[in-house]
């Protein structure tokens, strides 16, 4: 009887502490299961206030559509898309340019990002092995009696591994996607896959851009806007300006690869060009002399020849304040643009730290055609040696003093060009090699998309710059100049000014914004 009772009291001790335990157990289980809808709910909505925050232009247009189809039903918004369509097209087709300005580009650059960047670029990525997925596990061997095959784990990266798009600006030719890289990447990765990425998208061209230290813009072109002929520059047009009104700090040579004028720096800026036969060197030599045709005809500009072939420059003759062809003259030329060039410095010493352009000290331009022929191929050393040190002094010394060199050349090897690294600005054209990509633009162009190799023999004047705050290589193609043009120039520069009365102004003046000293330099 007591063991009996001994053993129903624990039966019912423990009846009630499971029956506690269940109690406590319940409430727990149903505390847990409301932290986690409400954490799950919580991070629901900061997601979706994230996505809606960063695309806010399809949350925008999504709630617009929705509430539209709830108030006044979808036939009407087909009815206004259709017509908003209707307009957009006839916009486009009556004026195409202010179209793309406000309207084109923002519906190219959203169509570009949800139709192909954003479903397609994940591949691309991988396909070019610009991803840092899992290392690999071990191998696994499988025997059996018949065969032994060894299989290693599939890795797929996840999304903190895989470069994330940021936004997408698509312009008239150009696509500019930015990414941002993941750790273990770096912006080199990138510039070596950008031919890969160009093949992968099906397109000419790809350039990567440094935008950060994690962030770079993949920019992909569409259409090539350089493969028709630019139009040289109409005197005519020019026969009523003075020479002050030309502003050498933006000369007009042609065009760029984004559609816009290709501006270049005359004062102060040496340039080295280099190209095969045949790539349109006489082009970018003669373009921005016809740009600034004034400044050289009123005497603000005087333009000196060495042409050994004897024939480019020769037939523009009359243009050039000083000429010579063979070795000897050209170092008599070299040493009194030197001997003039001291002279400069010795009386503006202490005054000005960039000399102005007067009819006194006027803009002195070399331009040696076949830089190389001089340098290297000239049979006397020591007259070769004189002639590499007169380049030198100018290239060196010669940009405050009003002293601008262009040397074009075929084979822009280091023994055929010893200076060229004094050339702070170069361009380079169709080049039958590779590696003079990297001769006449430097190192590591090329991997960021300077393929001056693989222009066609179609495309004279068409190259990439590089070179004085250019942070990627530009393509550009240099105004096409006829030879009834360079005649045309030969007559425009020795005849009189348009207006004798007025002399022109005895200073041309500096760019916009360039800060002046009180004795009239500039810092």
């Amino acid at each position: 009887m007591v063991g009996g009772a001994a053993l129903a009291a624990v039966l019912y001790v423990l009846y009630r502490v499971g029956h506690y335990l269940a109690r406590v157990l319940e409430a727990l289980a149903t505390a847990a299961v409301v932290f986690v809808a409400l954490y799950l709910a919580a991070k629901g909505i900061v997601l979706a206030l994230v996505w809606a925050a960063r695309h806010w232009r399809t949350t925008s247009t999504i709630t617009v559509v929705s509430a539209w189809c709830w108030w006044w039903g979808w036939p009407s918004l087909l009815l206004v898309a259709l017509t908003v369509a209707a307009a957009l097209g006839l916009w486009r087709v009556a004026a195409p340019l202010p179209f793309d300005h406000w309207a084109g580009r923002r519906i190219r650059s959203w169509w570009q990002r949800w139709a192909v960047y954003a479903p397609r670029m994940p591949r691309w990525l991988r396909s070019c092995n610009l991803t840092v997925p899992d290392r690999a596990g071990a191998t696994v061997i499988q025997v059996n009696p018949l065969r032994r095959t060894a299989t290693a784990p599939r890795s797929r990266p996840r999304r903190d591994q895989l470069p994330r798009i940021l936004s997408v600006r698509s312009g008239p030719s150009w696509d500019e996607v930015t990414v941002r890289l993941v750790p273990g990447q770096t912006p080199e990765d990138f510039d070596t896959a950008a031919r890969a990425l160009a093949v992968a998208r099906g397109v000419n061209r790809c350039q990567v851009r440094e935008l950060g230290p994690n962030v770079v813009s993949i920019d992909y072109q569409r259409r090539n806007l350089l493969d028709r002929v630019i139009d040289a520059p109409v005197l005519d047009a020019m026969a009523g300006l003075t020479g002050d009104a030309i502003d050498l700090d933006r000369v007009v040579s042609g065009a760029t690869e984004y559609g816009t004028e290709w501006r270049q720096s005359i004062r102060g800026s040496h340039t080295l060009v280099g190209g095969a036969t045949g790539a349109g060197k006489g082009s970018l030599m003669w373009a921005p002399l016809l740009s600034i045709a004034p400044a050289i005809r009123d005497g603000l500009v005087r333009v000196n020849g060495i042409d050994p072939k004897g024939m480019e420059l020769a037939y523009g003759r009359d243009v050039f304040h000083r000429y010579a062809v063979t070795s000897r003259d050209a170092l008599a030329l070299l040493d009194d643009l030197v001997e003039q060039m001291e002279t400069r410095k010795r009386a503006h010493a202490g005054t000005t730290r960039l000399v102005p352009i007067t009819r006194d000290t006027p803009l002195e331009i070399v331009e040696f055609d076949e830089i190389g022929a001089l340098l290297r191929y000239v049979g006397d050393r020591k007259t070769r040696e004189a002639i590499t040190e007169r380049i030198a002094l100018l290239t060196t010394q010669g940009r405050a003093l009003g002293y601008t060199v262009r040397g074009y050349v075929q084979e822009p090897t280091k023994d055929t060009v010893p200076v060229r690294e004094l050339f702070p600005r170069r361009i380079c054209l169709r080049v039958a090699s590779k590696s003079h990509v990297g001769m006449v633009l430097g190192d590591q162009v090329y991997d960021r998309g300077a393929w001056a190799n693989r222009i066609g023999e179609s495309e004279p004047g068409v190259g990439y710059l590089f070179g004085e705050g250019v942070r990627e290589p530009l393509r550009v193609r240099a105004s096409w100049v006829p030879d009834e043009a360079i005649k045309a120039l030969e007559r425009f520069v020795t005849a009189p000014s348009p207006d004798p009365a007025r002399r022109p102004a005895p200073v041309l003046p500096f760019r916009p914004g360039t800060p002046a000293l009180p004795t009239g330099g500039a810092a």
